[in-house]
């Protein structure tokens, strides 16, 4: 993934006994003609000087050893980026994610783009290609991350692309985080956490146990002063006096 106008430098590598090399591109079905078999050259390298839509596309090489031709190599895919402006990412389910659950980025532009590619970790890993739908005046296209995990925790991008240039992309869109939690980490229905409404109430419930407790203890205290202070008031053989 190359921004557009930057430089590029294509090297296709063989074994030792390389005599010669070849460079193609997979929609020319001759070698470009700046590339032709160089005797006696271990590596070819090929510059591009500043990145533009021609040069985006598909490449392979193959090398020369005792007159035969190797097979081509794995293609090499070459995509210009920053060819329109960018599309917007955003999280229809929110940026933080139990584990186990399903997230919805949506990848949406005013530029009618074909379709959008959602890639994680800057450009490194493309996640999914979806075709465009119209949506608000505009094309959009909803990604769909089944059961995250945490592997899934990191940085996302999307770009638009035109069917008639699938090498050539768009800006990358602002960089959306999303954040995945184990499940015993996040709280849900069935495990919320206390709100402080919550713990508020069980404050009060805690003071006025406390309270009546107090209150126990000093009704207690009263009563057995008040049998002392009657037990006092009696006469010495033990016997209460008659009322007149």
């Amino acid at each position: 993934m190359v921004p557009r106008g930057t430089p590029v430098m294509i090297l296709c590598r063989g074994p030792a006994e390389a005599e010669a090399y070849v460079l193609s591109r997979v929609r020319s079905p001759e070698p470009l003609d700046s590339e032709k078999q160089l005797l006696s050259k271990k590596t070819n390298t090929w510059s591009i000087t500043g990145m533009t839509p021609y040069w985006a596309g598909l490449y392979h090489c193959s090398y020369q050893s005792g007159g035969s031709w190797s097979q081509f190599s794995d293609p090499l895919q070459l995509v210009m980026t920053r060819a329109y402006d960018k599309p917007s990412l955003s999280s229809m389910t929110g940026i933080m994610a139990p584990s186990g659950e399903n997230v919805k980025l949506r990848c949406f532009s005013t530029l009618k783009f074909d379709a959008f590619i959602l890639m994680k970790k800057d450009g490194v890993h493309i996640i999914q290609n979806q075709i465009s739908t119209p949506e608000g005046g505009g094309h959009q296209a909803v990604f769909l991350l089944n059961q995250v995990s945490s592997t899934q925790t990191g940085t996302y991008r999307c770009y638009g692309v035109f069917s008639r240039h699938p090498y050539v992309w768009s800006h990358p869109s602002d960089r959306l985080q999303l954040w995945v939690t184990e499940a015993s980490d996040d709280p849900g229905p069935t495990n919320p956490g206390p709100s402080p409404e919550h713990a508020a109430w069980h404050l009060s419930a805690e003071n006025q146990v406390r309270l009546s407790m107090a209150g126990l203890i000093l009704f207690v205290l009263v009563v057995l002063l008040a049998e002392a202070w009657y037990s006092r008031k009696m006469p010495f053989n033990g016997h209460r006096q008659a009322p007149t």
